[in-house]
C-alpha cells in the first residue's frame, strides 16, 4: 500500500516558551550588545521560517559577561504543517493527445512524490497547470508534515553559532581532552527548555541541552541553579544567582545609579554612551560606587585625566557645575559587599598610578618646545609612497599659505602658516605616544607653555575638526585654513597614488575629509572653489605623485558625493538635492541658499510642469549632433507658439540673470514661472526637429537659451516625476 494521501493534524501541539543559553567564559565586552541581538534575531527567524513559531511569538535576548541567551514565547512542540509545490514535468510530455494522464507523468509522481499506488481521484485534485517561464507546466501540491522541535532547534542553533558576527574565534579543547571547537569564547554549558522541559537530543559544540546554569561567580546564593521552565529564566537569575541577564535592563539600572551617585555628589556627569555600553558588558550585578583621587593630578590638562580614567579604568570622571573636572569619579562594580571600602580603595590605587603616569608625560613634554620637536618628523614615515610627516608638514604648511593669502591676505597667511608648520609636532610627545587620541588637542596645551599667541594654538588643535560627523569645526579663520590644507594634503596625496576607497574600506579616512571639506566651506561661507583649492594642493605636490585632470575629476566627484549625503541628514529631498548638485556650483558656500531656493521653486504650482519641460528639452538637445548653440534667428522664428517664447524669454533672462547674480536664488527661480504658459505652448504646437535643417538649428538654439536660463540655480529636470 502506499502512503496515506490524507493527513490528519496533530490532536495537540501546544506551544510553549523556548530558552536557549550558551555559558560562556567572558565575552569580549565591545561585542557584547550585538552579540546577544544577533544571536536571538537568528534563532527567532530560523524557527520561524521551519514554522516553529506561532504568528504571536516574541522574542527576549539576554546578553551577560558570561552568558548569551533567548526566550520566545509560542513555539510549537511539531511544527504545524506547510504548504510544498513540485514541478514535474510540461504539459506536453505530462498529458497525451487523448487528453489522459501519460504513463510518463504517473511514473515521475510516483517518484517524485512518493506515491507507490494508483494515481487516485484526491490525488489528481492536487495537480495544477501553471505557466512557468517559456511553458506550461504541471504541479503537484501537497502539505509537508512539520518536524519535531528538536530537529529544528538542532538545525537553528548550529546555524546561528555559525552565523554569529564573530570577529576573531577561538578554537578550544572539550572536556573529553580530544576534540576541539571553535566559538568567539570557549562555551562551558548549554541550556533548552521548552516550557518545562529539556528540548532532547540537543547537542551543540560538545555539550549537551541541560536545565542548569551559573549566577554570579561569588555572589550567587545557589550554583548551579536549576530552571524551573522558560520563563522563570530572568527571574531566577537575578533572585538566585545575583546576575541581570539582560543587557536593557543592566544598562539602565547602572543609568539610574550613576544619576543618583551624581546627585548625591552635587555634581554633572560626563555622558558617554560608548562607555556606559562597555561598562554594562563587564558586570553582571551592578553597583555604583564613588571614588576620589588627589586634587594634585587636576594641574595636568583634563582631557588627559578623563581619557585615562575612561581607557584605562572604565571610570565615569565628574565635572563641577562650570564643566571642569574635580578629583572625584565613579566606579561600576561587579559586586555589592557589605563594605565596599577595599573595591574603592583599590580602584583608587590603580587610578593613581594611571595618573601620576600622565602627569609625568606632561611634565617630560613640556621640557621641550613644540618648534624643537619639528625636525624629528623627518624621521617618521607618513606613507612609503608619500615620504615623511616631515615632509607632509612642509605640504600643509605651503597650502595654508595659499590658503590663507586667498582668504585673508598676509594677515592671515602668516599665522596659518606658522600653525601648519607646528599641526604634527605633538606626535613626538610622550603623552601622544600614550594616547594618540589626544593629537591636536595636546598640542595646542604645549603652544600655550611655550608662549604662543591663542590662535596658533587653537588652530594646532582644530585642524583635525571636524574628527566625527556632527562635530565642532575649527574655531578661528587660522584653525580654518590649517584644517582646509590637512584634509586637502591627504585627499590629494591619496587620490595620487591611487589608495581611494573602496566598499566599506577607507583607511585613511577620506570619506570624513571630504565632507570636512564641504562642511567648513559651506559652515563657514568661504567663497573658494573646490577647483581652485584642488589646483592649489596639485600645484605644491608639484608632480610627486599621479594627480593629472582624471584625479582632480575624480576627487571632485568624490566630495560631491559626500556632500549630497550630509545634506540628505537636512530634511532636504534627494531631487532637490540632485537638482543643485549636478550644476556643480563652483562655490559651495552657495548651496543652502540654492537649496532654499529650489524647495520654495518646488511648491509653485508651475513648478512640476516646468521640471517636465525642461527634461524634454535635455533629452532633445542630448540628442543633438554637435550641439545646439549660437544666437536665434528671429526670421525664422514662424510659428506663433515659438515666436512667443522667444518673448517671454527676452523678458524673463535678464531679470533672472541679475537676481542670480545677485545671489537672489528663489527670486531668479521665480521668474522662471513665467515661461510655464509659452513652453507648454511651443512644445503642443512646434515640431523640433523639421525637416527643414535651419528651421530645427534655430529651434534648437532656442531650447537651449531655454535650458540655460531655467537651470542657472539648479538642474531642473531632476524635480521630474
Amino acid at each position: 500500500m502506499g502512503r496515506a494521501v490524507e493527513r490528519e493534524d496533530h490532536v495537540s501541539n501546544a506551544t510553549r516558551s523556548l530558552l536557549v543559553e550558551l555559558l560562556v567564559e567572558e565575552l569580549p565586552p565591545k561585542s557584547l550588545n550585538q552579540l546577544g541581538s544577533s544571536f536571538g534575531m537568528l534563532m527567532f527567524e530560523g524557527l520561524q521560517k521551519l514554522y516553529s513559531l506561532d504568528a504571536d511569538a516574541r522574542l527576549t535576548t539576554f546578553a551577560s559577561p558570561r552568558r548569551l541567551a533567548a526566550h520566545i514565547t509560542e513555539v510549537f512542540e511539531v511544527a504545524v504543517q506547510k504548504p510544498q509545490k513540485v514541478r514535474l514535468m510540461p504539459v506536453s510530455v505530462g498529458i497525451g493527445v487523448d487528453g489522459e494522464y501519460t504513463q510518463a507523468f504517473r511514473k515521475k509522481l510516483q517518484q517524485t512524490c512518493g506515491y507507490s499506488d494508483e494515481v487516485s481521484r484526491v490525488l489528481m485534485e492536487r495537480i495544477s497547470r501553471e505557466f512557468d517561464g517559456k511553458m506550461e507546466f504541471l504541479f503537484h501540491t501537497d502539505v509537508a508534515p512539520g518536524l519535531p522541535l528538536a530537529v529544528n532547534l538542532q538545525q537553528v542553533l548550529h546555524a546561528s553559532i555559525t552565523r554569529l558576527p564573530i570577529a576573531k574565534v577561538m578554537t578550544y579543547q572539550l572536556a573529553d581532552g580530544w576534540s576541539n571547537a571553535s566559538f568567539v569564547r570557549p562555551v562551558r554549558g548549554l541550556v533548552a527548555l521548552h516550557g518545562a522541559e529539556i528540548v532532547p537530543m540537543m547537542e551543540v559544540l560538545g555539550l549537551t541541552a541541560k536545565n542548569e546554569t551559573q549566577g554570579h561567580r561569588f555572589e550567587a546564593d545557589v550554583n548551579p541553579i536549576v530552571l524551573r521552565d522558560a520563563d522563570s529564566y530572568a527571574q531566577q537569575l537575578e533572585t538566585e544567582g545575583a546576575v541581570i541577564a539582560s543587557f536593557a535592563a543592566r544598562r539602565a539600572e547602572i543609568a539610574r545609579q550613576l544619576a543618583a551617585a551624581t546627585a548625591k555628589e552635587n555634581l554633572k556627569l560626563i555622558e558617554d554612551d560608548a562607555l556606559l555600553d562597555e561598562v554594562t558588558a563587564l558586570v553582571e550585578r551592578p553597583n555604583v560606587l564613588a571614588g576620589k583621587f588627589d586634587a594634585a593630578f587636576l594641574e595636568v590638562p583634563q582631557e588627559c585625566l578623563i581619557l585615562t580614567m575612561k581607557a584605562n579604568q572604565k571610570h565615569f570622571p565628574l565635572l563641577d557645575e562650570n564643566g571642569k573636572l574635580t578629583n572625584r569619579f565613579l566606579i561600576v562594580s561587579n559586586s555589592c559587599p557589605p563594605d565596599a571600602s577595599q573595591i574603592i580603595g583599590g580602584n583608587e590605587r590603580v587610578l593613581r598610578s594611571r595618573l601620576a603616569d600622565a602627569k609625568f608625560f606632561f611634565d617630560q613634554d613640556r621640557k621641550k618646545t613644540l618648534y624643537s620637536r619639528v625636525a624629528g618628523l623627518d624621521k617618521v614615515v607618513y606613507h612609503n609612497k608619500l615620504g615623511t610627516q616631515a615632509e607632509r608638514v612642509e605640504r600643509i604648511w605651503a597650502i595654508a599659505q595659499a590658503l590663507g593669502l586667498r582668504l585673508g591676505g598676509n594677515v592671515l597667511a602668516a599665522p596659518a602658516g606658522e600653525a601648519a608648520m607646528l599641526s604634527k609636532a605633538d606626535l613626538l610627545t610622550h603623552m601622544v605616544g600614550e594616547f594618540p587620541e589626544l593629537q591636536g588637542i595636546m598640542g595646542r596645551y604645549y603652544a600655550k607653555h611655550d608662549g604662543l599667541p591663542d590662535d596658533i594654538a587653537l588652530a594646532i588643535e582644530d585642524h583635525y575638526r571636524p574628527r566625527f560627523a556632527g562635530d565642532k569645526l575649527p574655531r578661528t579663520m587660522t584653525g580654518v585654513c590649517v584644517a582646509l590644507a590637512d584634509k586637502m594634503e591627504t585627499l590629494t596625496g591619496m587620490f595620487g597614488i591611487g589608495q581611494t576607497p573602496t566598499g566599506d574600506k577607507d583607511p585613511f579616512a577620506l570619506r570624513r575629509h571630504a565632507l570636512g571639506v564641504t562642511r567648513i566651506l559651506i559652515e563657514k561661507k568661504l567663497k573658494i572653489s573646490l577647483e581652485e583649492m584642488i589646483g592649489i594642493s596639485k600645484e605644491i605636490f608639484d608632480n610627486k605623485v599621479n594627480f593629472g585632470d582624471a584625479e582632480s575629476c575624480q576627487l571632485l566627484t568624490f566630495i560631491y558625493e559626500r556632500m549630497s549625503s550630509h545634506l540628505r541628514e537636512q530634511n532636504y529631498s534627494p531631487q532637490q538635492i540632485e537638482a543643485v548638485v549636478a550644476k556643480r556650483p563652483q562655490f559651495l558656500n552657495e548651496i543652502p541658499q540654492r537649496l532654499a531656493a529650489i524647495r520654495l521653486f518646488s511648491a509653485l504650482p508651475e513648478a512640476e510642469s516646468l521640471a517636465t519641460a525642461n527634461k524634454r528639452v535635455s533629452n532633445i538637445l542630448k540628442k543633438t549632433e554637435g550641439g545646439a548653440g549660437g544666437p536665434v534667428n528671429v526670421e525664422l522664428l514662424q510659428e506663433p507658439a515659438e515666436q512667443a517664447l522667444h518673448a517671454v524669454l527676452a523678458i524673463v533672462t535678464p531679470k533672472a540673470d541679475a537676481a542670480f547674480k545677485l545671489g537672489e536664488f528663489s527670486l531668479a527661480l521665480r521668474e522662471l514661472a513665467a515661461l510655464k504658459t509659452h513652453v507648454d505652448a511651443f512644445f503642443d504646437n512646434v515640431m523640433v526637429n523639421t525637416e527643414d535643417a535651419a528651421l530645427r538649428a534655430n529651434r534648437l538654439a532656442l531650447l537651449a537659451q531655454l535650458q540655460q536660463v531655467m537651470n542657472r540655480v539648479a538642474d531642473i529636470s531632476k524635480l521630474a516625476t
